[in-house]
């Protein structure tokens, strides 16, 4: 690996991110890698980019699309309104996993996270990812907490 950028995701490069979405055990169940993209993503893609407390970012390495994640910066009334980046959507093209460039990407956004004033850093992950959660942690995250989800469109 050359020295990958960081950077805002473009309209250019939503293909490449629902790529990698459908390139995942869990995401080929539930994601839609037809062409033209499903209306879906394009919607959310521009609700993002609108958002100023939304980071949709592409990981890029001599011009190619490696990697993504979106960061939500919270802001909150608890805990003397702290805010909180919360890491979401993390992918890496199949291709060049093991390279590394999990470990870059997690230094990139929790940079970000303290450059917007967040005092905590949180994400959530699907509990049959047992290598991811080894990876988390070997970053310094904790499960400190106990999720739940409440599905609103019935599948």
């Amino acid at each position: 690996m050359t020295n990958p950028t960081f950077r805002r995701a473009r309209r250019a490069d939503l293909e490449a991110i629902v790529d990698m979405l459908v390139d995942d055990y869990i995401g080929a169940k539930r994601e839609d890698g037809s062409r033209p993209l499903n209306a879906k993503y394009v919607a959310a893609f521009e609700a993002v980019a609108r958002d100023e407390n939304q980071y949709l970012a592409v990981v890029e390495d001599e011009g190619e699309i490696v990697g993504c994640l979106q960061l939500s910066f919270i802001p909150g009334i608890a805990r003397l309104g702290m805010w909180r980046g919360q890491i979401e959507g993390v992918r890496i093209k199949s291709t060049r996993r093991g390279e590394g460039l999990g470990h870059k990407m997690f230094d990139w956004a929790i940079a970000e996270c303290r450059a917007k004033g967040c005092e905590m850093v949180q994400l959530a992950m699907d509990k049959t990812r047992t290598d991811t959660l080894r990876f988390y942690e070997s970053l310094g995250f904790k499960a400190s907490h106990e999720g739940m989800k409440l599905g609103l469109t019935g599948k």
